[in-house]
């Protein structure tokens, strides 16, 4: 009789799956399509922009140090040792692997085991005796089991979304590093430049107070009139105010390296005037732009969530399908301890369960074109992204070649003004011209140098950009351009 009924049973589950399958029509995807199409980083021509450079190399993960100041290096190795803006970046990422863990975990079986006991006095005014009056108890001792099979990849598909989400986390917090270096490099070149304009402004201070005395002497002697003292006095207090203004910036440049190695104001004055000595020639790797995908963090971070968005569009996909789940219990259940064991008091209870959705008001439509504007929107980001890094290397390549050459420039004139002063200084020593002439060509030389100060910092600065828009040599696991995310990812 037993066997009868089995046999009953699994012919109704045999028919109520293709049923399931057919019924699974009324619920349609039909028309939801993503519309994002990634670009091909070999369409975007850049290399009459760039140039060749084939024998330039991608930066090395160390690459602040092509700048020869050890200070600059210690400063960087503290900032990564770890700062808030780091420990959020790590904090998220951890988030998104917990996530990944939660989605692989709902793809796995259940088993549980449990013990209950459970005990009940039903009034003699609900039921007569002998059931009602009486205390009635059960012990229960149980071991469940529950596996939903994921015939369509629903849950496969939900849990390569989260893992690709994790990947790009990981990038993210690369990045932020790459990031924070890269502002502990540019600020530690603004405290260079800072001292390097208070130096300029000391020197022309100290100009304008020897033009102030040979001024005054003149004006005493009758030889000139009072206007040379007064615009001595105007160079003096001018040349007070710059040398403030470096000096606030200075101060400025520490506080703000203090707080990027996540310190007090205090720390920063510890750090000592920059001896920044080498610039790097500028030059990019003419693999550009397609190895760019694997060394740009945000690059590579938004390819990832391409793929992750992807695979939530199969998840989408698949709620439109029936699912199957699978329960079951055996236990052991008795009114008392003693018979608890016995063969009589064997309990077990289990069987599929198939659903599937017919109408639901248009939420599966809705969520699977949510899942394609999703898509869609990380397609764009990646896109936008892509674009975005070719630009911050071509604007950091040109500066710095714009830089160089304004150097170039900027030091013949300042060997043009030298020579100018020396002949003055010739003049003077011979008789034939006076102090005034030699302090008058000072001036030129002091604005100069000032120019040439900040062309360096320009053009330090330019390095920097250009070691951070090509990686700053990151090692980066990079996503392929149709990848199985199950299948890379998996140990």
């Amino acid at each position: 009789m037993t066997c009868r009924r089995f046999d009953q049973r699994a012919r109704i589950a045999a028919l109520t799956l293709p049923l399931a399958l057919a019924l699974a029509g009324c619920a349609s995807t039909h028309g939801l399509t993503p519309e994002g199409r990634t670009l091909d980083a070999d369409t975007l021509s850049a290399s009459h922009t760039l140039g060749a450079f084939s024998d330039a190399a991608f930066p090395r993960s160390d690459w602040w140090t092509a700048f020869g100041d050890p200070q600059l290096d210690s400063l960087v190795a503290q900032a990564l040792q770890g700062t808030p803006t780091l420990d959020a970046a790590d904090a998220r990422l951890r988030q998104a692997i917990a996530q990944a863990g939660l989605a692989e975990s709902a793809r796995k079986a259940n088993v549980g085991i449990g013990a209950q006991y459970a005990g009940i006095r039903i009034p003699e005014t609900v039921a007569p005796a002998p059931l009602g009056g009486a205390y009635k108890g059960i012990v229960l001792l149980n071991l469940t089991f529950k596996y939903d099979p994921d015939f369509w990849g629903v849950r496969r598909a939900k849990w390569q979304a989260a893992l690709g989400q994790a990947r790009a986390a990981q990038i993210d917090a690369q990045a932020a590093r790459l990031a924070l270096a890269g502002n502990v490099a540019s600020t530690y070149v603004v405290l260079a430049q800072a001292y390097a304009a208070q130096d300029a402004s000391i020197a022309d201070r100290d100009r304008a107070s020897h033009l102030l005395a040979l001024s005054r002497q003149r004006y005493k002697a009758g030889i000139d009139s009072q206007l040379p003292v007064r615009q001595a006095e105007g160079g003096i207090a001018t040349a007070s105010q710059q040398i403030l203004a470096a000096q606030q910036q200075a101060d400025a440049a520490r506080n703000a390296l203090a707080a990027l190695l996540g310190k007090g104001p205090d720390a920063g004055l510890a750090i000592t005037r920059p001896r920044i000595l080498d610039t790097p020639s500028p030059g990019v790797p003419a693999v550009l732009p397609s190895e760019l995908l694997g060394h740009r963090p945000d690059v590579v971070a938004a390819r990832w969530r391409v793929e992750a968005a992807q695979r939530g569009i199969q998840a989408s996909k698949g709620a439109f399908y029936p699912t199957v789940n699978l329960s079951g219990m055996i236990g052991l259940a008795s009114g008392g301890l003693s018979n608890l064991f016995s063969s009589q008091a064997l309990l077990v209870q289990g069987g599929p369960a198939i659903s599937l959705p017919i109408f639901d008001g248009g939420g599966l439509r809705n969520q699977l074109a949510k899942s394609n504007a999703d898509y869609d929107l990380a397609v764009a980001d990646y896109n936008g992204t892509l674009v975005r890094g070719l630009q911050d290397v071509a604007d950091a390549l040109q500066s710095a070649r714009s830089t160089d050459a304004q150097l170039a420039e900027a030091q013949q004139a300042q060997a043009s003004i030298q020579a100018a002063l020396q002949l003055a200084q010739t003049r003077y020593h011979a008789g034939l011209g006076t102090q005034l002439d030699v302090l008058v060509a000072q001036q030129p030389l002091l604005l100069i140098e000032q120019q040439l100060a900040a062309l360096k910092a320009q053009r330090l600065t330019a390095a920097i950009d250009l070691d951070r828009a090509l990686g700053g040599g990151l090692q980066l696991a990079a996503a392929p351009s149709n990848p199985d995310i199950a299948k890379a990812s998996s140990p």
